[in-house]
């Protein structure tokens, strides 16, 4: 599967957060800039890591007016508690049967331990406020994700 092309508009979607609210990709059209970011596992090392970066860097993302919002294939009951155990400051989505990551070309083939098997592929997407894709982050390490797109957010100077 292969990402959305830079500068048309990104795949819209609605999905179910944390608190089982219905976040709507369409609500922050000329409002905010938004980072999708697609993680494998809530509560497992490398997902807790990129999260806890993205979470120790909110003011520096909503100095920048970006709202952030992990997704990944977890039930909404635990992605609060990831939530809750981590003080996470930022919305995760519940991506169950990984609809919206198969429109991102965010879920395909992985290699873990010799075994192959589909599964989310760690990519982060940002969305300009007209909606259009701005660009696609999928050669980062989890402990650097948050300098990493801080640093693409201030190139693409959005």
């Amino acid at each position: 599967m292969s990402f959305p092309k830079i500068g048309n508009m990104a795949p819209t979607f609605s999905l179910h957060n944390h608190l089982d609210e219905v976040v709507d990709l369409k609500e922050f059209r000329g409002q905010k800039t938004v980072v999708l970011y697609f993680y494998p596992k809530a509560m497992t090392p490398g997902c807790t890591t990129q999260a806890c970066g993205l979470r120790d860097s909110q003011a520096e993302l909503s100095a920048r007016d970006v709202v952030v919002f992990g997704i990944s294939p977890d039930p909404v009951k635990k992605l609060a508690k990831f939530v809750e155990r981590d003080n996470l400051n930022f919305s995760l989505l519940s991506d169950e049967d990984h609809a919206v990551a198969d429109q991102y070309g965010a879920w395909g083939p992985k290699k873990f331990m010799g075994k192959e098997f589909d599964g989310i592929l760690r990519t982060t997407f940002i969305v300009g406020k007209d909606g259009r894709l701005k660009a696609v982050m999928d050669k980062f390490k989890t402990k650097t994700h948050h300098d990493d797109l801080l640093a693409q957010l201030d190139a693409l100077a959005l």
